[in-house]
């Protein structure tokens, strides 16, 4: 619209176009500018394209680093705690399965904030196991009966494990 000499530095937003116009063609060019619409050159440097192949393949990464992290959980379980720890894991493997059977029932999609919720839950559900069966040895140690030593531990386990699933809860909903 116009080969301006950029004379000063432009401050305050405003700026002074000088040239031999007519009143037609300063009208034009003023209104063009108000308006926004001087075309500029786009040279396109780079170009990427995201579609959901990439999606997929993080959640496989996802998927692949839940049922790693699972099975390593599940094998510390059984190990460290033994008859009991198998028990815990039969337990969480059924409570992952009722997860995945109510997000099918729902024809739910699995993306990564899923996956990540099911890790969650994988850990409180270990967090909650581990706080009782550490109350229960303790329990054993001071000398109680098995039978007592588990009531004992459950009781005594029940509110940190309530404190522990608040907390969670504040965390997520804030």
């Amino acid at each position: 619209y116009s080969a301006p000499v950029i004379q000063d530095k432009i401050t305050g937003g405003r700026a002074q176009i000088t040239g031999r116009f007519s009143t037609d063609e300063a009208h034009d060019l003023a209104i063009v500018l108000r308006a926004g619409a001087l075309p500029a050159p786009v040279n396109v440097l780079e170009e990427r394209s995201v579609g959901p192949s990439l999606d997929q393949e993080s959640i496989d990464k996802g998927v692949k680093a839940a049922l790693l992290g699972g099975a390593l959980v599940l094998l510390f379980m059984a190990v460290y705690y033994g008859f009991a720890g198998i028990v815990a894991d039969l337990v969480l493997v059924l409570n992952i399965v009722l997860i995945m059977a109510g997000l099918a029932a729902f024809g739910a999609t699995l993306t990564l904030p899923g996956i990540a919720g099911i890790i969650l839950t994988i850990g409180m559900a270990v967090d909650a196991n581990v706080i009782i069966f550490e109350r229960i040895r303790e329990e054993v140690r001071r000398g109680l009966t098995p039978r007592a030593a588990i009531d004992e531990g459950y009781s005594r386990a029940t509110l940190t494990i309530l404190d522990a699933n608040v907390t969670t809860v504040v965390a997520a909903i804030i």
